[in-house]
């Protein structure tokens, strides 16, 4: 790791060795074969978008988005609770809590994203983490998705209450995930390391009734 500094704060480049192997946080539920195909019957499919770049931002809105714009090239959500993406839907940035955002980009990305808003931001007050060691992104999809969703957390997810482009942090059974809605065909949920495989376990019993498959 080699460090840097910006003004008077030292940092850290935590980009691992490329020869470092990388397991996803699903990958002991995988070993051991509880993982079902889908098939023609299968009316949800999870699929884990594993090794994604997390990063949260703190800091004033104002000066966050304008970083964010001229280093992502997308701006920060406008409302509470709002998600964008970019042109491509392979980067997004979610509105967390009022001074809080969530960035999701490629896999190893974060890195040099990381210091570009630190370079960019300079001696305003804020705070990234790069939490992408600790999370994993879970996506539903299917005709039963939301009905899935009923059965695992108490916020209403109809559409009325739960449009495209909301996101929002919910109890997800007995943990708690961060629950959003990227298109009319899609559901995704941001979930902690520790938490996942007891998610994913909990969204195959919940399933079964619907034929869920796992696309790996």
């Amino acid at each position: 790791m080699s460090d840097q500094t910006y003004g008077n704060v030292a940092v850290f480049d935590t980009r691992p060795e490329k020869d470092i192997a990388t397991e996803s946080p699903l990958s002991v539920a995988y070993h051991q074969g509880n993982a079902p195909k889908p098939t023609q019957q299968s009316q949800v499919v999870l699929e884990e978008k594993p090794f994604l770049g997390h990063l949260i931002l703190r800091g004033g809105a104002i000066v966050l988005d304008e970083a964010v714009r001229d280093v992502l090239g997308m701006s920060l959500p406008g409302r509470p609770l709002g998600l964008a993406h970019d042109s491509s839907g392979e980067r997004s940035v979610q509105w967390i809590s009022p001074d809080e955002w969530l960035v999701i980009v490629p896999g190893g990305e974060e890195f040099d994203l990381e210091n570009r808003l630190r370079e960019k931001l300079g001696d305003a007050h804020f705070a990234i983490l790069n939490a992408s060691g600790g999370q994993t992104l879970v996506e539903l999809s299917g005709e039963k998705a939301r009905e899935l969703l009923m059965k695992s957390v108490p916020y209403d997810v109809h559409p009325a209450n739960f449009p495209v482009g909301k996101a929002v942090s919910v109890v997800f059974a007995k943990s708690s995930a961060i629950l959003r809605r990227p298109s009319e065909e899609r559901y995704e949920l941001v979930l902690r390391r520790s938490f996942a495989d007891y998610c994913y376990r909990w969204l195959l019993d919940a399933g079964e009734e619907f034929g869920i498959g796992v696309k790996r």
